[in-house]
C-alpha cells in the first residue's frame, strides 16, 4: 500500500468553501510573520487592569473575564498609578474615546524592548507627537509586567508569567489566520504581477581621518542591508473589528483581532503598502515636474479636512495602494463572475439590446453584462468608483489617475515595479482635480448599491447551515475531530442532503486518519471518509458549486491512490479536470497527479 496519506490530508485541509492547502506555502519568503507580540499582550493587559476597556470580539471578552480574575489581587497602589496616567491622558485629550485613547500605547508597545526588560528606546527625537505622550507609561508598564499575584486556585505567580500561559491564545489564533493570509499574499502579488523586496540597499557616508595628512577626511560610501518585514500580530484585546497598521521604517505592523479575515480586512492594503512602498520610493524622482500641480491639488482637499497631510509624495504613494486595492477588490469578483458565466454557456441572457451605435450589451446575470464582446459589471465599477472618491476626498488625489494606469496591467501582466516610472510621466494635475465631477453619476450610484449589497451580505450570513458550518470549521482548525464531528452529525440529520456537510464531515474523517498510528484504524476512517465524499457526489444537484465537486474528486483519487486502485484514481482524476480550472477547485492538483500516475504506469525505457 502507497504512503500517499499527507497527499490525500493536503486535500482535506481544503476549507468547507474550498480554501487552498497551506503545507508548503513558505510566508517569510514574501515578507509575512504571523506571531503575536509579548509587549503589545502586556501594555494592553496593563490598560484593562487600569479599567481602560474597549469592545471585544468574544473571545477577547473570555480572556477579559480571565484577566478581570487574575487581576483581583493586584497591588492597589499600581493600579492607582495606571489609572491616575490614563485619567491625566484623558483630561488633556477630552475629545477622544477609548478607542482613540489606546491608539498611541499600541504605539508604544512596539518601540519598547522585549520583555522582560520594556526599555524605552535610546533615541525618543523621531517618535511621533502622539507616542511621546505615553511614552512615560512604560515605567507602569515594567511594573505592571514584576508585580505579584494571587490566582484563584491559590497559586502565587507574577504578572508576566501569567500572561505568558493566556499567551498560548494568541499564537492559537494566529494559527487561524494562515488561510486567509496566503489567499491575500497571493491576491496582492498576482495582481500586481511583482514580488516584494524583502532587502533595502542603504548607503551611508563615512569620514574618517587621512592618517597620512591628518588636516584632510577620508570619504567613502558605506552600503548596507536592511531586511523589510510584515507583520500580523493577532491580538485578542484589539478592538473587535477593528485592524491597526503600525510602520516602523522597515517593519508593518498589522495588529488583528481573532477570527479576523486577513484577506477582507484592513490587512490587504497595509501588503499592498509593504509591497509598493520600495517601489514608489525608488521612482520618486520622476514625480519632480508635476510636484506643483500635485500640491495645488492636494491644497484644495486640505481646504475642507485640514488633517490630510501637505507631502505630496504621501499623497502619491497612499493613492496607488488605494487604488490596487479597490482595483484587484473588482478585478477578482470580475474574474469570479466570468468564470461562473462561461460555465453556463448556453443558457439564454436575461436580456439583450443594441443601441443606435451598434453597440451590443447582453445581460447575462444580474451583475455580470457583455458588452461589445467584452465582460463588465457595472455595480462593481461603481462601488469601486465610490472608494476612490472617498479616498480622494482624503488626500488620496491620483486614486483614479492609477486605477485607470492598472487596468492596463491587469490585463498584460506586466510587473508593476517595472511599469511605474512610465505611468508617473504623464500625470495631469489638472485634469485629475476633474475627477469627482466627472464620475457624480457612479459615485452617486455606488453610494445607493452599497446599502443593497450590505442587506444581501447579511443575509447569506444568516443562512443557518452556513452559520453552524463556519462555527464548526473553528473545531477542525483547533483540531477538535471528535466534537467537530458530532457537530457535523448532528447537522447532518436536519440536512440529510446537504452536499457541503458531507464534504465537511469526508474532511474530518482524513483528517483523523492522519492523527492516528494504528494502520487498521487509519484505512477504516479513510473507508468512512470515501463513503462520505461519494455522498457528496450523489446528492450533487445542477446549482452545486463545482470547485466543491472538483475538490471531492481529487480527494476521492488520492484515497484510490492510497489503496493501490491507481487505474480507477486516473479516471476520477480526469473527471476533476473535465470541470476546468474553477476558482477554488483542485484543477492544477488533478492534472499533476494524473501525469504522475500515467508516468509511472509507462514502460520504462
Amino acid at each position: 500500500m502507497k504512503k500517499l496519506l499527507p497527499a490525500i490530508i493536503l486535500l482535506a485541509t481544503f476549507g468547507v468553501f474550498g480554501q487552498s492547502p497551506l503545507d508548503r506555502f513558505d510566508f517569510e519568503a514574501n515578507g509575512v510573520r504571523i506571531q503575536p507580540d509579548k509587549r503589545l499582550f502586556t501594555v494592553m493587559a496593563s490598560l484593562e487592569a487600569a479599567g481602560l476597556e474597549v469592545p471585544l470580539s468574544p473571545k477577547g471578552q473570555a480572556l477579559r473575564l480571565k484577566l478581570k480574575e487574575d487581576f483581583k489581587s493586584l497591588d492597589p497602589n499600581l493600579v492607582t498609578k495606571m489609572r491616575t496616567f490614563i485619567r491625566l491622558y484623558k483630561t488633556r485629550f477630552p475629545g477622544k474615546s477609548d478607542s482613540e485613547i489606546v491608539s498611541p500605547f499600541i504605539s508604544m508597545a512596539f518601540v519598547l524592548s522585549q520583555a522582560p526588560d520594556f526599555a524605552e528606546p535610546t533615541r525618543t527625537a523621531e517618535l511621533p507627537a502622539d507616542l511621546l505622550e505615553v511614552l512615560d507609561y512604560s515605567p507602569l508598564v515594567r511594573e505592571f509586567h514584576r508585580a505579584n499575584i494571587t490566582l484563584s486556585d491559590g497559586r502565587s505567580t507574577t504578572v508576566g508569567k501569567r500572561l505568558d500561559e493566556h499567551f498560548k491564545e494568541f499564537a492559537v489564533a494566529g494559527d487561524a489566520m494562515r488561510g486567509s493570509t496566503a489567499m491575500m499574499i497571493v491576491g496582492v502579488l498576482d495582481y500586481l504581477h511583482t514580488k516584494p523586496r524583502l532587502t533595502i540597499l542603504e548607503e551611508n557616508k563615512i569620514e574618517s581621518v587621512n592618517p597620512r595628512r591628518p588636516k584632510e577626511k577620508i570619504t567613502r560610501i558605506e552600503v548596507r542591508e536592511r531586511e523589510r518585514r510584515f507583520f500580523i500580530i493577532p491580538d485578542l484585546l484589539a478592538q473587535n473589528r477593528t485592524v491597526n497598521f503600525r510602520n516602523a521604517r522597515d517593519d508593518y505592523f498589522v495588529i488583528v483581532p481573532p477570527d479576523t479575515d486577513i484577506y477582507a480586512s484592513e490587512a490587504r492594503r497595509a501588503y499592498f503598502q509593504f509591497v509598493l512602498d520600495p517601489i514608489i520610493l525608488e521612482s520618486s524622482n520622476e514625480l519632480a515636474p508635476f510636484r506643483e500641480g500635485l500640491r495645488r491639488l492636494l491644497e484644495e482637499q486640505r481646504r475642507n479636512n485640514r488633517e490630510i497631510s501637505p507631502d505630496v509624495f504621501l499623497a502619491v504613494s497612499r493613492s496607488l495602494v488605494v487604488a490596487a486595492d479597490a482595483g484587484q477588490v473588482a478585478y477578482r469578483r470580475l474574474l469570479q463572475a466570468t468564470d461562473e458565466a462561461r460555465k453556463n454557456i448556453g443558457r439564454p441572457p436575461l436580456s439583450e439590446t443594441t443601441d443606435a451605435q451598434g453597440k451590443r450589451t447582453v445581460q447575462l446575470t444580474d451583475d455580470l453584462f457583455l458588452i461589445d464582446g467584452r465582460f463588465a459589471m457595472p455595480k462593481v465599477e461603481d462601488e469601486k468608483t465610490l472608494r476612490l472618491a472617498e479616498e480622494y476626498e482624503k488626500g488620496a488625489i491620483l486614486s483614479f489617475y492609477f486605477a485607470r494606469q492598472l487596468k492596463g496591467l491587469e490585463e498584460s501582466g506586466f510587473d508593476i515595479a517595472t511599469s511605474l516610472r512610465d505611468m508617473l510621466q504623464s500625470i495631469d494635475a489638472d485634469a485629475e482635480s476633474r475627477r469627482l465631477a466627472e464620475n457624480a453619476e457612479a459615485i452617486a450610484r455606488g453610494r445607493a448599491n452599497r446599502g443593497r449589497s450590505v442587506e444581501t451580505s447579511t443575509a447569506a450570513i444568516e443562512n443557518p447551515v452556513t452559520r453552524r458550518l463556519l462555527e464548526i470549521e473553528e473545531e477542525i482548525k483547533g483540531e477538535r475531530f471528535p466534537a467537530a464531528e458530532s457537530g457535523l452529525k448532528t447537522l447532518l440529520e436536519q440536512n440529510p442532503s446537504e452536499v457541503r456537510v458531507l464534504y465537511a464531515l469526508a474532511r474530518v474523517k482524513s483528517l483523523t486518519a492522519a492523527a492516528n498510528d494504528d494502520p487498521e484504524r487509519r484505512n477504516e476512517l479513510l473507508r468512512e471518509s470515501k463513503m462520505y465524499f461519494d455522498e457528496v457526489l450523489r446528492n450533487s444537484k445542477a446549482g452545486t458549486d463545482d470547485a466543491l465537486i472538483s475538490l471531492t474528486y481529487v480527494a476521492l483519487a488520492r484515497i484510490y491512490e492510497y489503496f493501490d486502485q491507481d487505474e480507477y484514481a486516473v479516471k476520477i482524476y480526469e473527471a476533476a479536470i473535465g470541470i476546468g480550472d474553477v476558482t477554488g477547485g483542485a484543477y492544477k492538483e488533478a492534472v499533476a497527479a494524473r501525469e504522475r500516475l500515467l508516468k509511472k504506469s509507462s514502460p520504462q525505457r
